[in-house]
């Protein structure tokens, strides 16, 4: 039975506890916060502007006749407001985030420091060159990390995230193709990526962007690249496969050589997802392995912030095949000290053009490089030491009461559940997710890899002490015993003691409201 508190809110008493709702509709020291919107702050302001000298008259008719819209706040309501919201999120500061393959890890406050340094935080990519000799220093001193972890010899630094990269490697291999002659025409069409069935939706969704068609490879009962179906499709119409190595179900490529053989022999590029390098960083070269094209999302292996809306970064490294075309801007090096190379012409003459305006997110650059040198090189070997060591601890301490999908072997850097376990319950992956949410918990990701069945992902990373993963396993534990107990009523209803109760997501996604708008006589600010 619902009721409403003194904000007119809907609240639902707590069918756990059976504990009644409370008045206020906040829950001890959460406070129950409204949109700002909502707020009663119209008519002021927190802030004083001075009377501007000049009435705007050159503007014609660009200056604004109507109220802003936007609502005041004294300071104290404005940080109260933010604060309460913040008191309302999941964050890796607050716990553990198990989403697989998604590498949400702490993010060192050295770093941050680095990265408000005079002369990084404050120039401007217009700035002439010669008064950013720092930045361009720390941007060749970073692709130096990058391309020695990777065994690549050329890396370009400007793509900001993981699919930009997908986009800029792609397009590096449409230059090459186009170079041999080989482009997307119909006489010598290449026009063709293999995609494995378990690999990130980006994946082929930026090969269809860039012009291929999509061609699936099917995966063995073990979670691997199908090599047989794999080298059935390889033939002079493919550019390139995309494969992802660690997978993401978790597990290395066994097969990882030759499929860049196959894929070689048949004239194509190996373009390889570099999402999971946090798995293997310091202990496999990617070049080693033949692959031609790697991005590298620095907010999983390096540490930078991830997600929020704010900067990413996703570098491509380069085999000496794919280097010629590289994207510019390059960062170049000589006795006059660094210069950038942003046009098509001497040594980047096949540059395929520009990905984005210029050089890439600066702060990232420098939090990543903070990391790598704060590690070293045995440093980061441990974090990948550590990432999978943890990944086995859960999937051994949850596979006697969890199903693992593929139960056989060790898994890389997350731990893989199917939803077997849950048949006959009346409790499904989803519900099971809600109740970790009361538990104090993030929920793992569900239902990917598509691959499996009920899939829930979990990946701890190398920053958990083995505390806070015990403190995690017994709470994954209970909640299954619970469940396997018929306990129904815990997770139907879940999550119970969240600020925000189950929200019919479909309609959420179907019919998103995503504007505000003002009930009438609302008095707009002026």
């Amino acid at each position: 039975m619902s009721t409403m508190n003194t904000v007119g809110r809907p609240t639902t008493p707590n069918a756990v506890s059976e504990k009644p709702a409370t008045l206020t509709g906040a829950r001890g020291l959460l406070q129950d916060e409204a949109l700002i919107f909502e707020s009663d702050g119209w008519g002021k302001t927190g802030v004083d502007l001075p009377e501007p000298k000049t009435d705007g008259g050159d503007l014609g008719d660009l200056v604004r006749a109507d109220p802003i819209g936007l609502p005041g706040l004294s300071e104290p309501e404005a940080m109260r407001h933010y604060v309460r919201l913040s008191q309302k999120n999941h964050a890796i500061d607050l716990a553990v985030y198990p989403l697989g393959s998604c590498t949400m890890k702490h993010n060192p406050r050295l770093n941050e420091k680095m990265a408000r340094l005079p002369g990084f935080s404050d120039i401007h990519p217009l700035q002439p060159q010669s008064t950013v000799q720092g930045a361009l220093e720390l941007m060749d001193s970073l692709s130096h990390w990058l391309t020695t972890l990777t065994g690549m010899p050329a890396v370009a630094l400007s793509p900001k995230a993981g699919a930009h990269g997908e986009l800029c490697g792609l397009m590096a291999i449409r230059a090459a193709h186009r170079a041999a002659g080989h482009g997307l025409r119909s006489d010598n069409p290449r026009n063709k990526v293999l995609v494995p069935t378990s690999a990130h939706g980006t994946n082929p969704a930026t090969a269809a962007f860039v012009g291929y068609q999509v061609v699936e490879v099917k995966q063995t009962d073990d979670g691997r690249v199908d090599v047989a179906d794999l080298a059935s499709k390889l033939g002079d119409d493919v550019a390139a496969i995309m494969v992802t190595n660690p997978n993401t179900c978790g597990l290395f490529e066994r097969d990882i050589l030759e499929i860049s053989r196959l894929t070689h022999e048949a004239g194509a590029y190996f373009y390889c997802d570099g999402a999971n390098f946090n798995a293997i960083v310091g202990r496999v070269r990617p070049g080693d392995l033949g692959v031609d094209a790697m991005h590298i999302n620095l907010h999983k292996t390096f540490s930078t912030p991830h997600g929020g809306g704010g900067p990413g970064a996703g570098p491509v490294v380069l085999s000496e095949a794919l280097a010629p075309f590289a994207p510019a801007p390059w960062v170049v090096g000589g006795k006059d000290g660094f210069r950038l190379i942003e046009r098509e012409e001497g040594d980047a003459a096949q540059a395929f053009g520009r990905l984005c305006a210029f050089q890439g997110q600066m702060g990232m650059y420098v939090r990543a490089l903070s990391y790598m040198m704060s590690h070293g090189s045995d440093g980061l070997r441990q974090v990948a030491e550590d990432a999978v060591l943890n990944a086995n601890y859960i999937k051994a301490r949850l596979s006697d009461v969890m199903s693992a999908a593929f139960p056989n072997g060790p898994c890389m850097h997350e731990a893989l559940f199917d939803d077997t376990w849950l048949k006959g319950t009346d409790v499904t992956t989803l519900d099971f997710a809600k109740a970790m949410i009361d538990e104090g918990f993030h929920p793992m990701t569900m239902y990917f890899p598509l691959v499996v069945h009920g899939a829930m992902l979990i990946e701890p990373t190398e920053t958990e002490s083995k505390a806070e993963l015990d403190r995690f396993i017994a709470a994954m534990r209970a909640l299954a015993g619970a469940a396997k107990a018929g306990d129904v009523d815990r997770f139907k209803g879940a999550p119970f003691h969240a600020p925000m109760r189950r929200l019919d997501e479909t309609r959420a996604a179907r019919s998103p409201v995503l504007r505000w708008t003002a009930p009438e006589g609302t008095n707009r600010a002026a």
